[in-house]
């Protein structure tokens, strides 16, 4: 068993960074947002697991079983020596991609980004004990900045896998610069698999960020949490309301912090007082659903070709093999 091989490209010093920016820039607008990135501290991380197990979540487990019923076409049409995957992803769906690309012979490496280091040195060492036949190299990075540090491939081909709708977590533009990104960090011939959610019933779709035993909510204050760690911010986390609304025009639920009433807050850290009137929402996440042609589309217009797309019996998942032209 080959040693398995870490680099690291972000640092604590990049994250502090990163969120100062985020919330000078996002408190400041008009309406306020935060990006969803600052929901996984430790405990937003446990209480998204909690949320992919509930009743009205379903695209967790339709993707899992999506990707179940297809991922052995899907390993051999592609046939590559690389899977890379950008974010951690569930050990589960890892495993189902590594068992049938490693079951058609050709895959030597499997190459894990993601954010945090401690998260992806755990998922490395379990990947390396399963797996003793494939190499490991794991990359400490953001995928919406760090793609052009991918290792190349050794003599084959790559696949990056990126599953779990979070495309969607992205607006227009963002994902329009992250597809672009990718195409150019991808030899020709080489491949995406993305996971993305469909347009659906809003009645299916709101309560999946709505649930009726309030975790999502607790899931969406607890960003306010991570502000009075990291920012000595004083934000009364129970003040604000949860909301999740389906916006139609833009083809999204957005999930917001409502206040309960007009407050102001003190953000210490970024040198900064916010203020609240009684009533405003902030958005703290988008989730796009897409319709298949739309998506199609956009993949097309980043040099994505040759695109392959398997959906759940109800439409409301897709699982996308596209290859750069």
């Amino acid at each position: 068993m080959t040693a398995p091989v870490l680099e690291v490209h972000l640092s604590d010093s990049n994250a502090a960074d990163a969120l100062h920016h985020d919330v000078r820039v996002g408190l400041s607008a008009d309406p306020k947002w935060l990006p969803p990135r600052w929901f996984y501290d430790a405990r937003g991380s446990e209480l998204f697991e909690e949320i992919t197990a509930l009743p009205e979540y379903y695209p967790t487990r339709t993707e899992r079983e999506l990707l179940r019923r297809s991922v052995r076409q899907i390993a051999a049409r592609a046939a590559v020596d690389t899977l890379v995957e950008l974010g951690s992803g569930s050990s589960e769906k890892t495993r189902l991609l590594l068992d049938a690309f490693a079951a058609t012979g050709s895959l030597q490496r499997y190459v894990p980004l993601d954010v945090s280091e401690s998260a992806l040195r755990g998922a490395m060492a379990a990947v390396a004990r399963e797996y003793p036949a494939l190499a490991v190299h794991g990359v400490v990075g953001d995928f919406t900045e760090h793609l052009e540090l991918l290792p190349a491939s050794q003599g084959g081909r790559r696949m990056v896998a990126f599953l779990g709708g979070t495309i969607g977590n992205l607006l227009p533009v963002e994902r329009a610069g992250f597809f672009a990104a990718l195409r150019a960090a991808l030899d020709p011939g080489e491949l995406m698999l993305l996971g993305a959610g469909l347009v659906t019933d809003p009645a299916v779709m709101v309560p999946a960020y709505d649930d009726a035993a309030g975790v999502t909510a607790e899931f969406n204050r607890n960003v306010l949490r991570v502000l009075n760690r990291e920012l000595g911010s004083d934000f009364d986390v129970d003040a604000f309301d949860h909301v999740a609304a389906w916006n139609a025009p833009q083809g999204r639920i957005e999930m917001r912090l409502r206040a309960r009433h007009a407050m102001t807050v003190r953000l210490p850290a970024v040198n900064m007082t916010v203020h609240y009137a009684e009533g405003e929402q902030m958005r703290t996440e988008v989730s796009t659903k897409f319709q298949r042609t739309e998506l199609e589309a956009e993949l097309a217009e980043a040099g994505f070709a040759d695109q392959t797309c398997w959906t759940d019996c109800n439409d409301r998942f897709a699982l996308v093999l596209a290859e750069a032209a």
